[in-house]
């Protein structure tokens, strides 16, 4: 017996954007582009799990205790006193592309919180049980953004006390429409990041600081201010050896007068036009278009016979 109250559960888990522009680390938004994880207790020796995938990563993930949602699975566990991991069955329906800059591995790990919890019995809605999921994943995913955007659902800001990662929820403005133009190539946050500088002039550091605080304004109030808002120069010029036609797209876009940005680590491309419905006259080939809503639930946890 696992010594768990609950046998089965099965979750839904929003992904994100991050960044919108200059807010690096910092802002987050949720997508309705969902990953489904169904999670059974079974029997077999502890800590073992056979993973089914379909949809996005079928094929190409650890079909056993190695895939990241048990891994993140066995890890809450343990910080919520259960030692000993029980076998697992998963089933993964993905919808949210890999390495693509749209919370891939964020909401991986909110699934896998999600699910220990589930299985604890536990209610991941309550404040303090929400707080210490929110560290907990962000240890892992090395920043707040993507995963409190996914944890939480609609925009979000999020940051780091001496003590733990924090984050708080706000409602985007109805005219907030993110479009995700999503290319084939894969990218790394790793290589990536590997790109930025230690130190940027104190200049752009300003610049970032203002345009990230205009963001805020303009998603949840005035989004006629998103072209201004979404600027950059913290980080998006500076990775534009890995994907220079994302960077390319960007500045189309931004020069046709649609706010736009780089989607995370990339190489998606975050548009968010307003007061037009599509992006015509926009050279946008090679990118699939992705219409997303703003997600405003965040993870959904469904309890299972």
């Amino acid at each position: 017996m696992s010594g768990l109250p609950v046998s089965a559960v099965r979750v839904s888990v929003p992904g994100s954007t991050a960044n919108l522009g200059s807010g690096f680390d910092a802002l987050g938004m949720a997508l309705s582009l969902y990953d489904n994880v169904s999670a059974r207790i079974t029997d077999g020796p502890a800590g073992t799990a056979l993973v089914s995938v379909q949809g996005q990563g079928a094929g190409a993930l650890p079909s056993d205790e190695r895939h990241l949602v048990v891994r993140v699975v066995h890890d809450a566990l343990a910080e919520l006193g259960f030692a000993a991991p029980p076998a697992l069955e998963l089933h993964c329906d993905n919808a949210i592309p890999h390495s693509r800059g749209l919370g891939s591995s964020a909401a991986a790990i909110i699934a896998g919180i999600a699910i220990a919890h589930g299985l604890a019995g536990i209610d991941l809605n309550a404040p303090e049980h929400a707080r210490r999921a929110l560290h907990l994943a962000a240890v892992r995913e090395g920043h707040a953004d993507n995963v409190a955007a996914s944890l939480h659902g609609g925009f979000v800001l999020a940051w780091r006390s001496p003590e733990s990662f924090r984050a708080v929820s706000l409602q985007a403005h109805p005219d907030v429409s993110p479009i995700a133009l999503v290319p084939q190539g894969e990218s790394s946050t790793r290589t990536t990041r590997g790109l930025l500088p230690d130190e940027v002039p104190h200049a752009d550091a300003a610049f970032a600081a203002g345009r990230a605080a205009l963001a805020v304004e303009a998603i949840t109030r005035r989004p006629e201010l998103l072209l201004e808002a979404t600027d950059d120069r913290l980080h998006q010029d500076y990775r534009e050896p890995a994907w220079p036609e994302t960077v390319a797209l960007v500045r189309r876009l931004r020069a046709a007068g649609v706010a736009a940005a780089v989607s995370g680590a990339g190489p998606t491309v975050l548009a968010l036009p307003v007061g037009r419905d599509d992006l015509a006259g926009v050279e946008t080939g090679g990118f699939q278009e992705l219409r997303l809503p703003v997600d405003t639930h965040g993870v959904r946890m469904h309890f299972e016979g």
